[in-house]
């Protein structure tokens, strides 16, 4: 460190951020997480996150905080994940999105007449889980509950991804059976994605409180899913291809609740 900036990229410190990025076991570990650029980190303090440290490309100007470090841009380029990130990087505290403490700020969605919930059983690209989160902000879901990922929310392809939906839209991560049930005691209808003994999604009514329910495009959704559906529906399928990326059918499906609700006067 040459006076107040970092300049080599063996410091601890620089090592601790790069480390966070890569490794989805060390952010689980010590509940924390990194963010790149200044909409996303703005995003996310706006959203209730917690900073703990930021980090700057030494010529970037700016109010200098007490948790601020500058850099070198050779330091920088390491640490960044992506490129165009404006020279800025902070270090930021999780949230708990398990089951229960999700229910805690927003169980008051639970009050109205037709909640819209987006479930996703085993999604493993951070991408697709990204593109969604923010396709469910722009949609107005209520909440979207992730059932036995095999990616976590912090993966930094997936903020990307969700241009800061990941901060904004109410997320729960539980296992698939915890969400089945609470799905069925809060009266929401579950619908399952599926090709196989279904019909086409525009024949069925969305306007009550709804739960859209997806698997991957590999696999599908599990046995569990299938049986505890109250529908099964299914996306059209016109050329040779028989599968969607599951970040496009999700969006189809939420964007036909929000044309129901709207043509109905509800949105």
């Amino acid at each position: 460190m040459e006076g107040n900036i970092i300049t080599s990229v063996q410091n601890a410190r620089i090592k601790h951020v790069v480390a966070l990025q890569q490794k989805s076991s060390l952010r689980r570990e010590e509940g924390l997480f990194v963010v790149e650029g200044q909409r996303e980190i703005g995003h996310c303090i706006a959203c209730g996150y917690e900073v703990v440290e930021v980090y700057k490309r030494s010529q970037e100007s700016g109010v200098r905080r007490e948790v601020e470090y500058l850099v070198t841009p050779k330091v920088y380029e390491k640490m960044a994940y992506r490129g165009s990130t404006e020279g800025i990087i902070a270090v930021v505290k999780s949230k708990d999105h398990s089951l229960a403490s999700f229910l805690l700020p927003h169980s008051s969605f639970l009050e109205k007449d037709n909640p819209l919930v987006v479930v996703l059983e085993g999604v493993e690209k951070p991408g697709n889980l990204g593109a969604i989160l923010r396709t469910a902000e722009a949609a107005g879901v209520d909440a979207v509950i992730v059932c036995d990922p095999l990616t976590d929310l912090y993966n930094p392809n997936l903020i990307r991804a969700s241009i800061g939906g990941v901060f904004s839209v109410p997320t729960a991560v539980c296992p698939s059976e915890e969400c089945i049930a609470f799905l069925k005691s809060n009266g929401i209808k579950i619908l399952t994605a599926q090709l196989q003994d279904s019909y086409e999604y525009y024949d069925y009514d969305m306007m009550q409180a709804t739960a859209l329910v997806m698997g991957t495009e590999s696999t599908g959704l599990t046995q569990q899913w299938r049986e505890a559906a109250d529908a099964h529906i299914r996306i059209p399928m016109l050329g040779r291809l028989d599968s969607l990326n599951v970040s496009v059918s999700a969006a189809i499906l939420m964007y036909e609740a929000v044309r129901q609700r709207k043509v109905n006067g509800n949105v």
